[in-house]
């Protein structure tokens, strides 16, 4: 199969992260696949952890011959696929042709096969535009499929050039230590079984942060995410502004010594709890097997009780509350990261220096994220509901939903408006729009998308409504007359019909201090009203038009749609069975 097309120079490379294969490659590249048709094209795979199969057998050992059926042209590999975890009982023999033929130093891999390359050792190559560090293999005595000393030396030789760390092994002490020396943009790692997305971090003496992404194993039970998708600009074609730009929830570097981060005073750290820095609470306790294992209980840790006691679905962590009474953020604590931005003013970090940032009662600043609906780390959240999540938003099905497939994209963070949040998200949120839109056309059915933002708003929802293509040229003509009897007229914020174009004008020229409610229609106009402060603006105003289209008078209020939990659990699973292709999140 051919390779994948590089990406124009104005253009990002796209990139795919994969976890432990574990000798899994048919269903690895069946995803890979299906992400690439449904929401490509990627330029390329990255997998981390261990490739091959960790049991002896025939094949690959994993009962299936997965690799010997890509290495003898049985199969084919989809995208250019870079791997390193080259070890396990059957992974010298596989690779034995491979070593035999390679011919001086291949630090862009070895080619085993058409698509697929085998990094070897450690080096540095550029892939895109990008600088990608990898270090194969994994920390041992030595011999196949383990690292070596002169490997890790050669890596310090590019101490000064950040892209990106490809690391199999999760937590290792050398690898931290290189990390800490080489500072990456990204830091890749498998070998968990769990997935990972830490804050980014500062670096000493680097004006760019670090993401790290942990995935988890190919295939696994939970369910956790093993393949990720990112799409970094190389950092040549980056502005200064940009290098130096640092995301509200920044934190301190986890590599930061003892001496630096403790008072002289104070005990030092045990180095055998720097892998906390790397995964922190949710992922700890997933490790060890425990109840639960991802979910702090928010009334437990506010308050140091729970009415459900042994029968809370989620976690009891006394270590947890210490740092929550400290002013430690919750969703830093329950899920490593926090997307709150600047509105957040609670500490994200573990570090007693970092844990006091504002001096208002707990209870008033905790207050509205505690009880809000939409935020997931509230006690509130209904979260049967959600079907997908994603880093800055999540979909879910609406509650009381006007049609079976009516959902509401919305944002992680307690944010009044999806025009407010970050042009990453604004990304991530076009993606979602993409994957629904593709969703919905199998249906035979176009989506329209609305929001009312008001000075009231507390946590944003962009609502996605199905309605049949027959219908679909009456939709300005119905809204435009729904206006007219409401005494008011709608702006065309984007007259040529681009809807990108459309939402960068609802950004840019948004008045934080008006309430208003825009509609997207399925030609890519979008109308606009801004809501006078004396004006009396139904709530439910994009809904009742939508109900009026489609002769559903009686379900314009959500209210009178409301069905039961165990319904709402199964439109759920009908959603996302028939969404995965195309879920951005997956």
């Amino acid at each position: 199969m051919a390779a994948a097309a590089s990406p124009s120079p104005a253009t990002p490379p796209r990139i795919l992260l994969a976890g432990d294969a574990n000798g899994r490659l048919h269903q690895l590249f069946k995803r890979v696949a299906s992400v690439n048709q449904s929401t490509g094209p990627f330029h390329a795979l990255l997998c981390v952890g261990q490739f091959f199969s960790p049991e002896a057998g025939d094949g690959d050992g994993g009962g299936g011959g997965d690799v010997a059926d890509y290495l003898e042209g049985r199969a084919a590999v989809p995208i250019p696929t870079y791997f390193t975890g080259d070890y396990g009982p059957t992974a010298p023999h596989l690779l034995a042709k491979a070593a035999s033929s390679a011919r001086g130093f291949s630090p862009g891999g070895i080619q085993i096969c058409p698509n697929l390359f085998w990094l070897r050792g450690s080096a540095r190559f550029t892939l895109h535009g990008l600088s990608v560090v990898y270090l194969s293999g994994r920390k041992g005595p030595g011999g196949p499929g383990c690292y070596s000393q002169d490997d890790v030396d050669a890596l310090r030789a590019h101490a000064e050039e950040p892209g990106i760390i490809s690391d199999p092994h999760g937590y290792d002490p050398v690898v931290a230590e290189l990390v800490a020396e080489i500072k990456p943009r990204y830091h890749i790692a498998g070998s968990k079984g769990v997935f990972y997305a830490r804050e980014p971090y500062v670096n000493d003496s680097a004006a760019h942060v670090t993401r790290f992404i942990g995935l988890a194993n190919v295939g696994n039970k939970e369910k956790q995410k093993f393949i990720h998708a990112i799409s970094p600009t190389p950092a040549s074609t980056m502005s200064t502004v940009d290098i130096h730009a640092r995301p509200p929830n920044t934190t301190l570097s986890p590599y930061i010594s003892p001496a630096k981060s403790v008072p002289a005073e104070g005990p030092k750290r045990p180095a055998e709890d720097a892998d906390l820095q790397y995964w922190r609470y949710d992922v700890k306790k997933q490790r060890h097997g425990e109840a639960g294992g991802n979910r702090l209980c928010f009334k437990f840790t506010s308050s140091g009780s729970c009415p459900r006691g042994s029968k809370c679905n989620y976690r009891h962590d006394e270590e947890a509350r210490e740092h929550y009474s400290r002013n430690v953020c919750f969703d830093f604590l329950n899920k490593g990261k926090c997307e709150k931005g600047p509105e957040c003013r609670f500490a994200h970090s573990l570090s007693d220096e970092g844990a006091v940032r504002d001096t208002k009662p707990r209870s008033e600043r905790r207050r509205v994220e505690s009880s809000c609906w939409f935020c997931l780390s509230s006690p509130d959240v209904e979260s049967h509901l959600v079907i997908s999540i994603g880093e800055g938003y999540y979909c879910a099905l609406a509650k009381g939903p006007l049609v079976p497939n009516h959902v509401l994209v919305i944002p992680v963070e307690h944010c009044s408006s999806t025009l407010k949040m970050s042009v990453e998200a604004e990304a991530e949120l076009g993606r979602y729009k993409d994957a629904l839109g593709k969703y919905f056309e199998k249906q035979g059915k176009i989506t329209i998308y609305f929001e009312w933002v008001s000075q009231q708003s507390r946590h944003a929802n962009l609502q996605a409504v199905p309605v049949p293509l027959s219908k679909a040229a009456s939709v300005k003509k119905i809204f435009h007359l729904a206006a007219q009897r409401l005494g008011f007229e709608f702006s065309v914020v984007n007259p040529d019909g681009d809807a990108n174009r459309g939402r960068e004008l609802l950004r840019s020229e948004r008045d934080s201090k008006s309430s208003l409610f825009y509609v997207e229609l399925p030609e890519g106009s979008v109308l606009l009203h801004l809501v006078d402060s004396n004006e009396k603006f139904p709530a439910q105003f994009g809904r009742e038009v939508l109900a009026g289209l489609l002769s559903m008078a009686d379900r314009a209020d959500w209210r009178n749609c409301k069905v039961s939990k165990e319904e709402e659990i199964q439109m759920v699973d009908d959603f996302k069975q028939g969404f995965r292709e195309f879920d951005p999140a997956e």
